[in-house]
């Protein structure tokens, strides 16, 4: 099933087809640079299995990101529940993404990113979209401030889950876009 189309992408529902690409984004070095840990290609389907249940259970969770013409996938873009209290509260929905890196610098994420503001605001009803990320991860803050978001100092937030085997990854900042917002623009 297609969620979205834009001029050069199509955001879908996943295939099994689509598992190899979807294990080389988990397991590349560029790529999972802000993570803790690369993932195995079982932990990889296991990754998607659970995308897949989510998608189905409430209509949100990120989708399989493919090319229009060829509907090659070349990674992931979605909205999701965050989970992450008390940091961010219950409801609240993000949007996120990963590219396998061949895809990198062709602007794919901020034009899908875009497109799924929209689809959230407009077919979700919802109030605020919100996105975090490594404090120094410039490339998604970059593509964070390109589709619209700003950042908010206030909420930013030592990551829960971030191993302490990791320190430099824990420190994450949030931007995010209200509604309003979106509407004025």
């Amino acid at each position: 099933m297609i969620i979205l189309e834009t001029e050069r992408l199509r955001i879908r529902n996943w295939l099994e087809t689509d598992r190899s690409l979807f294990a080389e984004i988990n397991a590349d070095p560029k790529v999972m640079e802000f993570f803790p840990r690369r993932r195995s290609r079982e932990e990889a389907d296991a990754l998607m299995d659970e995308a897949q249940r989510r998608i189905s259970e409430t209509g949100l969770g990120f989708f399989a990101l493919a090319l229009k013409g060829t509907d090659e996938p070349i990674g992931f873009l979605g909205l999701a529940r965050t989970d992450l209290e008390p940091f961010l509260p219950d409801g609240t929905v993000e949007i996120g993404w990963r590219l396998a890196v061949r895809f990198w610098r062709q602007g794919f994420v901020t034009e899908a990113g875009q497109a799924m503001l929209r689809h959230g605001f407009e077919q979700h009803a919802l109030q605020e979209i919100v996105s975090f990320a490594v404090e120094n991860n410039a490339r998604s803050t970059a593509v964070m401030t390109r589709i619209g978001l700003r950042r908010d100092p206030s909420r930013d937030f030592q990551h829960p889950r971030v191993p302490e085997t990791t320190p430099h990854l824990k420190q994450h900042v949030v931007y995010a876009l209200s509604r309003e917002e979106w509407q004025t623009r």
